[in-house]
């Protein structure tokens, strides 16, 4: 069999990693394709993370770029339209929600060939986030759903999907991190940094930076916590831009608690995080691989489409209000490991049940 496994975005490589691996080691001498769609596509974004993840160089590079959410939706759609008429792959394996991920999945399904979803049926409830549309329209044409856990299973029963469509799995983003843990906590920590007794923020999404009262009171709630825990702040481009076009960078770099660095390799993030004493952050991803490492993680959103990460995780949300963000923050200082057990099935073990139910069409 055939299989053309995409990825398109950093948020992606994490889990493509352990789906390739477990092709390797038990895909019954399957053709498993790696095909890079080039929607993000940088040294510090995103190379260094191939070598970090061990991925191979992709098999089919797209180069598609930058640009609208249409433009590259249907740039992609275009280019990747004839890779699948060149190589008929028996199915097309596309991971996550950015908009490779429905552009893959509406090319493939329009010439009739199958299509795997994986981390299918997370929902936000927000529209407005373009994120939520392409995990709507992807699940509702892919013809096999892998999901991470039982809530994501309910929202794909209650929008009326047929359950054998759907096989929950696990998370592969955790069988990633799982792998490489160790390697990360091995690295050396920033001059100056005690383990346990720093925080880490991230923040990059267009709800939380595009706007400059939004931007600014969340960079005052972040100096005040500087005052009371260092914050290692590793500055996405977008939200870099938006510091400096608002007057705001300054500010930032004059909180001698706030270190700001470039974007960081996945090694080196990783053992950031895992040795923090907190994690502020907007990301999703995030959301769940501090639940499975035990760190507080205060997420600056409204929604998230990740809720099992607040029922039995770390995880809570405080929306962009600067007196909730310091409330939490000061409750996550006090904070102390609960008994509590990841989700089912993040254990490490995701890409190999979702290899063995493409590859011989049950899970074990």
């Amino acid at each position: 069999m055939k299989f053309l496994i995409v990825s398109g975005a950093r948020p992606n490589f994490m889990k493509i990693a352990p789906i390739l691996d477990a092709f390797e080691l038990i895909g019954r001498a399957s053709e498993a394709l790696l095909l890079h769609t080039g929607q993000h596509y940088d040294e510090k974004m995103a190379g260094s993370f191939f070598r970090d993840l061990g991925i191979r160089q992709p098999d089919i590079n797209l180069g598609i770029g930058s640009g609208s959410h249409s433009q590259q939706t249907g740039r992609i759609m275009i280019a990747f339209e004839e890779v699948c008429l060149q190589h008929a792959p028996d199915w097309v394996v596309v991971v996550g929600d950015v908009n490779s991920t429905l552009a893959c999945t509406l090319a493939a399904r329009k010439l009739g060939l199958k299509v795997a979803h994986v981390e299918a049926g997370l929902r936000s409830g927000d529209m407005s986030m373009p994120e939520e549309i392409n995990r709507l329209c992807t699940d509702a044409i892919a013809d096999l759903l892998f999901t991470t856990d039982s809530l994501a299973d309910h929202n794909l029963l209650r929008e009326g999907v047929s359950p054998e469509r759907i096989r929950c799995v696990g998370n592969t983003m955790i069988d990633t991190l799982m792998k490489h843990i160790g390697r990360a906590r091995a690295l050396p920590l920033p001059a100056g940094l005690e383990e346990g007794r720093f925080g880490v923020l991230t923040l990059h999404r267009p709800a939380n930076v595009d706007h400059r009262p939004t931007l600014a009171a969340i960079a005052g709630a972040m100096c005040e916590i500087s005052r009371r825990i260092p914050l290692v702040f590793p500055v996405h481009p977008r939200t870099l831009g938006r510091l400096v076009e608002f007057g705001l960078l300054a500010e930032l770099e004059r909180e001698p608690g706030i270190r700001m660095l470039e974007p960081q390799a996945y090694l080196a993030f990783m053992g950031l995080m895992a040795r923090s004493r907190m994690i502020l952050t907007d990301s999703g991803g995030i959301q769940e691989e501090t639940t499975v490492l035990g760190i507080p993680c205060i997420t600056m959103r409204e929604n998230t489409e990740r809720p099992i990460t607040c029922t039995i995780g770390t995880n809570v949300l405080v929306g962009r209000d600067p007196t909730a963000i310091l409330a939490a923050a000061a409750r996550a200082l006090d904070w102390t490991p609960a008994h509590y057990a990841p989700p089912e099935m993040w254990d490490g073990h995701a890409a190999e049940r979702i290899v063995r139910v493409l590859v011989d069409g049950q899970a074990e």
